[in-house]
């Protein structure tokens, strides 16, 4: 997929959504962006960890999940998602498809993937450009 830098489609992961709604909710709001339907429940799962650890009050984590909620996001979980996910957790070997569902979207409707996660970034190499969370904020 190609656009103008004013148009660059970025997938994003679950930790670059939750960092953005910590940062700079209103960015999608000016720059699209994709993600897979998972998204909500992983940025779910680790406020929820974060409040049981005791690092993040229930508050203001309940506030960051409603952050999520309106975060201006398309999020995606198709058949085509799906194959997708499927040959790229083949290809990599690994042992589940949570995080393949990532790349799948990014390989399929984004310009660059930004991936706060190391083992999505780390694997995106040859599967797809990577941007930075400063891209992403321009």
């Amino acid at each position: 997929m190609t656009s103008s830098e004013g148009g660059k489609r970025f997938a994003i992961d679950a930790i670059t959504a939750l960092r953005l709604v910590r940062d700079e909710p209103a960015l999608g709001g000016r720059r699209p962006l994709v993600g897979p339907a998972v998204l909500r429940s992983h940025v779910l799962s680790m406020l929820y960890r974060e409040v049981r650890q005791g690092s993040l009050g229930e508050k203001e984590a309940r506030a960051q999940l409603e952050g999520i909620a309106t975060l201006k996001i398309r999020l995606l979980g198709d058949r085509v998602s799906r194959a997708m996910t499927w040959k790229l957790a083949r290809r990599l070997d690994w042992e589940d498809t949570p995080l393949a569902e990532y790349l799948a979207v990014a390989v399929l409707q984004a310009d660059a993937l930004v991936a706060g996660d190391e083992r999505i970034a780390a694997a995106a190499s040859g599967i797809v450009d990577l941007g930075t969370y400063g891209e992403l904020r321009r």
